[in-house]
């Protein structure tokens, strides 16, 4: 019995719990594939699919709007594959497992992957229902949005006919998004020289733990803990009082999500064993009061391990630590034109030891004036290039400009007005959505994006508000009874 049993709109949820049961990893997505091959089939549907791997489906109108020009609505198949250190979930071959508490639903220690199979279910429920009103209809599913976007950069000029687009990928219900940050990686190697370990010396493993990460556009200005900072910096206080030398120094996983846990084995004399957890002891104190309720659940624990072989150089340590402080992270700049919303941010993303004295770090940047993108990105070279590391930049994803004068998003506001008698708020995201790249693709399409209310986005803390869901369901299904 599925736990979505009794919650309306039920094809939604039917699929949507069809949609959890088949791994979907980024870059990863030849199952989901499968499965909506094998849903077009069954309901006697045109598919397509791009060299690129995405898939569009096509349904002919029902009812009045069956001689329309046809509308376009779009997902993406990947999620972000991100779990408590505890769990034992294999993203590559296990279901996701959904619970349902308190009008919200959430996985078992995982991502839910609602980002977006919710509206790949509510494309799919569209699709299969005979009873619902709509134009002609091409649902676009694109793959590796969130490593890449790269379905949206290779997808085919020819795939679509219609020019109007509703993206199903927003993330708050009663808001309307007409436009996005465009975005970049900035990617550093950093090679460091190593010793032997003083066999006098004694190691601990040190963890932050109990962050809550999330979106690195949509939460990044909510003043979260980044777990790599943290440990950085703890990291640097210790070096002030007593000598301490770094073996790993691991943190963060994807690009685009806030990193919530991060560790380091570490060695230290003998002699300062006691003032090293008396450090610890202060710090987490420290780190506490500093992020207050907005992370009450951080913390910084060590326990003693075996003395590894090797450890860090201290000059090539010090070059490491003195990057990690200097690199911006979080909000850079507000927006001057759209109250509230952040214009450029920085997320200090990932940071990995590999063999062969190589460590990778990874940051984000975003920001919806391109020069605005450009400097921070250059700020952020500049920091590493400084103490000898490698850095190059992705190609990055354009901005999705706001147009105002949408006649998709007039009539999406008078659709929300007609059906909960208020206006929905129009907003744009610093988030990056697919819709910059479309419009270079398909440079007259006009487009809106709208989506049910999620928390919690790429992390396990991840949650669908139940109700939220209904009600997106049946604004977009009267936006489709009257385009």
């Amino acid at each position: 019995m599925s736990v979505f049993n009794g919650l309306e709109p039920i094809l939604v949820w039917k699929y949507f719990n069809e949609i959890l049961s088949i791994p979907r990893p980024s870059k990863r997505e030849e199952k989901i594939t499968k499965y909506l091959k094998e849903f077009a089939e069954k309901h006697k549907l045109e598919f397509e699919k791009d060299n690129c791997g995405n898939v569009v489906i096509k349904k002919q109108g029902v009812g009045n709007n069956n001689r329309k020009n046809a509308i376009v609505l779009q997902s993406h198949m990947d999620m972000v594959c991100e779990k408590n250190s505890d769990s034992v979930h294999d993203f590559y071959n296990d279901s996701i497992l959904p619970i349902v508490k308190d009008g919200w639903v959430m996985a078992q220690g995982t991502t839910l992957g609602a980002d977006d199979g919710i509206g790949m279910a509510m494309q799919l429920a569209i699709l299969a229902s005979d009873n619902i009103e709509h134009p002609p209809l091409e649902c676009l599913f694109t793959v590796d949005e969130e490593t890449g976007l790269t379905g949206a950069f290779g997808l085919s000029t020819k795939l679509l006919s219609g020019r109007k687009l509703i993206n199903l990928d927003s993330e708050d219900e009663g808001e309307v998004y007409i436009g996005c940050a465009g975005g970049k990686d900035t990617v550093i190697t950093m090679f460091y020289d190593k010793e032997v370990c003083d066999k006098n010396s004694i190691s601990f493993n040190v963890n932050v733990r109990g962050l809550k990460g999330g979106h690195s556009g949509d939460d990044i200005n909510k003043g979260r803990g980044n777990s790599i900072k943290i440990l950085n910096s703890f990291l640097l206080d210790v070096l002030r009082k007593i000598s301490l030398q770094i073996s790993v120094f691991n943190g963060g996983n994807l690009r685009n999500a806030i990193p919530r846990e991060a560790n380091a084995i570490v060695t230290i004399q003998e002699c300062d064993k006691e003032q090293f957890y008396k450090i610890v002891s202060e710090y987490q104190k420290t780190i506490r009061d500093k992020l207050g309720n907005r992370e009450p659940n951080v913390s910084i624990s060590i326990t003693e391990t075996k003395l590894p072989e090797f450890r860090m150089e201290k000059n090539s340590q010090q070059k490491l630590l003195n990057s990690i402080n200097s690199c911006p992270n979080g909000v850079i700049k507000m927006s001057e034109e759209i109250p509230e919303l952040v214009e450029t941010s920085t997320n200090l993303a990932s940071i990995k030891f590999n063999a062969d004295n190589i460590i990778e770090i990874v940051t984000s940047q975003r920001s919806s004036v391109e020069s605005e993108k450009e400097g921070i990105c250059n700020v952020v070279f500049n920091v590493f290039s400084q103490n000898g590391a490698n850095v190059n930049h992705t190609d990055g994803y354009p901005g999705w400009k706001p147009n105002t004068d949408s006649e998709l998003l007039k009539l999406g506001e008078r659709c929300y007005e007609n059906l909960y008698g208020v206006k929905p708020k129009v907003k744009a995201i610093h988030a990056g959505l697919e819709c910059g790249l479309f419009l270079e693709k398909y440079p007259d399409m006009d487009m809106i994006s709208i989506g049910p209310t999620i928390k919690g986005v790429h992390s396990p803390d991840e949650r669908l508000n139940i109700e939220s869901v209904l009600k997106c369901w049946e604004f977009l299904l009267e936006i489709l009874k009257r385009v």
